[in-house]
């Protein structure tokens, strides 16, 4: 049996439906209640984790795959430490960087940048020469240059809606965010079979799910 660790939330709604096109029975899953811990017949183990918690689990050998957000690798540093096998290019986002309209980029003094992704705002600011004061944020980072508690914001957009409801521009546009497939280097080797039986079933179904939606265009 596969055990998985899946991210709760946007990306686990996302990966059911290509479990499905897989010819996986996912109701256990999307009736799961409040179970954390789901069985998918006597293949798959489903465990529903937090993103940030999905490179624990697979570093510490809980899980054999995970099932997790590139803004969470990218912040980790995970690359090194677990292996990518498929993006999965679902929950697309972008990082950004926002600010006030009014606010001026070329002045002189540091900046102060809020954000939940401190790690990548760091290494961006550096690759544009600056050197910038962060202050790590858990919770609505558009808050800070509204407070007056930062002057700019690193963060996640999918729509933009949420930057001008609170009268936030982007500055720069970062990197594209995808849900990936990641797995454990250790269960690779020991499942080998199994994990890329998985791994190519769910690139079967994306390219299927992309040459229907084509289809749907070209009608």
């Amino acid at each position: 049996m596969l055990r998985i660790a899946l991210t709760k939330g946007r990306v686990e709604k996302k990966f059911i439906p290509l479990l499905q096109r897989c010819n996986i029975d996912c109701q256990p899953l999307i009736d799961k209640q409040r179970r954390l811990i789901i069985n998918l017949g006597d293949q798959y183990q489903i465990i529903l984790v937090k993103g940030e918690d999905v490179c624990t689990y697979l570093r510490k050998g809980a899980v054999d795959l995970g099932v997790v957000g590139s803004d969470v690798l990218e912040e980790q540093g995970a690359d090194e430490q677990v292996n990518e096998l498929l993006d999965l290019n679902t929950g697309r986002c972008q990082f950004i960087v926002a600010s006030k309209s009014d606010f001026d980029w070329n002045q002189p003094r540091r900046k102060v940048i809020g954000t939940k992704y401190p790690n990548v705002a760091r290494r961006w600011f550096a690759s544009q020469g600056e050197d910038v004061e962060i202050i790590k944020i858990a919770g609505s980072v558009e808050l800070a240059p509204l407070t007056g508690l930062a002057d700019a914001i690193v963060d996640l957009t999918e729509t933009g809606t949420t930057l001008r409801v609170n009268h936030l521009v982007v500055h720069d546009w970062l990197d594209v965010i995808t849900s990936r497939l990641v797995a454990n280097p250790v269960a690779l080797k020991q499942k080998r079979d199994e994990i890329f039986t998985l791994t190519n079933q769910l690139r079967q179904a994306m390219e299927e799910e992309y040459d229907e939606d084509l289809r749907k265009v070209t009608e």
